[in-house]
């Protein structure tokens, strides 16, 4: 007997041809995104890992700079491999300090300096006084920027906002006194 049926009965359809493409396609892209996103909250976690206590950065002697962030965050996540490289540039010359705004551990801390938006950063001079803030991305350039005027003791760049607010108290615990009772006692709550 001879088979008669055609090739074109065992071939795809043009239209399966095309949807296997797409998917294709698709899960390409859907791997890329997945590793990047794995790749940007290992940078994260980096960094959180290899941060000091607030406490004990304040009160060193170095610049410090508080970063509050959040694991879901995206523009926390774009903002890492920057703030890595940045960190790494100048060495040991200023303590960088992940708050993550989801741990309940920084709920006086996140009150205290108006945590309203991430990624937000707080600087701090080598005696602990606080000196502005930047809300927003900030990029290498930047960092570098701010790393450099707290490292100096110079002024901000432009693109940061300057304290004037002689409310807000230092970070020096020389006295004894513990940071959790200083945060609490100077919350915003506090003040009626």
């Amino acid at each position: 007997m001879i088979d008669t049926t055609t090739n074109t009965d065992k071939d795809l359809s043009i239209f399966q041809k095309y949807f296997l493409v797409f998917i294709s396609i698709c899960l390409v892209i859907s791997l890329f995104f997945i590793r990047n996103g794995f790749k940007a909250n290992a940078m994260l976690d980096q960094l959180a890992k290899t941060s000091l206590l607030p406490e004990n950065a304040l009160s060193n002697g170095k610049p410090t700079v508080f970063e509050f962030y959040a694991d879901w965050c995206e523009a926390c996540k774009e903002m890492a491999p920057d703030m890595i490289e940045a960190k790494e540039q100048n060495g040991n010359k200023i303590d960088i300090v992940l708050l993550n705004v989801d741990n309940s551990r920084w709920i006086d801390l996140i009150e205290k300096y108006d945590v309203n938006g991430i990624p937000k950063m707080t600087f701090f001079d080598s005696k602990g006084e606080f000196k502005g803030f930047s809300l927003g991305v900030r990029k290498y350039n930047e960092l570098n920027e701010i790393f450099l005027a707290l490292i100096n003791n110079s002024e901000l760049p432009s693109f940061t906002k300057a304290s004037n607010s002689s409310n807000l108290p230092s970070g020096n615990f020389s006295s004894g006194e513990s940071f959790n009772n200083i945060i609490k006692s100077e919350s915003p709550r506090n003040h009626n």
